[in-house]
């Protein structure tokens, strides 16, 4: 039995617009490279020809994995507690101690999480030392740069 994925409402809106995003217009483009490639010719010694299937066989991968997930995903809700701890889908506001800098994040599952754009898995070293805080809270995250200190500021849920 495959394993169930966890996901806001919002990421699994984005992993099903980019499951049709590969299965349209990228579907699309790469069966023209191939029809362009073909056209030129002998297949054997077609260098254009080879990388427009390798790329097919990687985008139907692609979209296998997503269905998959898709098909899978469990949508999970805030729970209802009485404090404001993190959990998925929180938005938490963090100092960095170090630097005393302060920045967003926003707790996802691993596959609808985007570092560059705040959004942190909660599998990850940081998502998982976050889970349950509350503001005020204090924490230390082993990083491959080091030991980071972080306090929270505010959560969301």
């Amino acid at each position: 039995m495959a394993k169930e994925t966890h996901v806001t409402r919002e990421g699994l809106e984005k992993l099903k617009l980019q499951l049709e995003e590969l299965k349209g217009p990228v579907r699309m483009q790469i069966a023209e490279s191939i029809r362009e490639a073909k056209s030129h010719g002998d297949l054997r010694e077609n260098a254009a020809y080879h990388e427009a299937k390798l790329n097919q066989q990687r985008l139907e991968g692609q979209i296998n994995d997503l269905e998959r997930v898709v098909q899978m995903a469990k949508i999970v809700e805030r729970l209802e507690a009485s404090d404001e701890s993190a959990q998925l889908g929180s938005k938490v506001t963090l100092l960095d101690l170090e630097f005393d800098d302060k920045f967003d994040v926003t707790l996802a599952d691993s596959f609808e999480a985007d570092p560059a754009n705040g959004l942190i898995s909660v599998s990850s070293p940081l998502g998982e030392a976050l889970i349950g805080k509350l503001a005020g809270a204090e924490l230390e995250v082993m990083a491959p740069a080091g030991s980071q200190r972080y306090r929270v500021v505010h959560v969301i849920p």
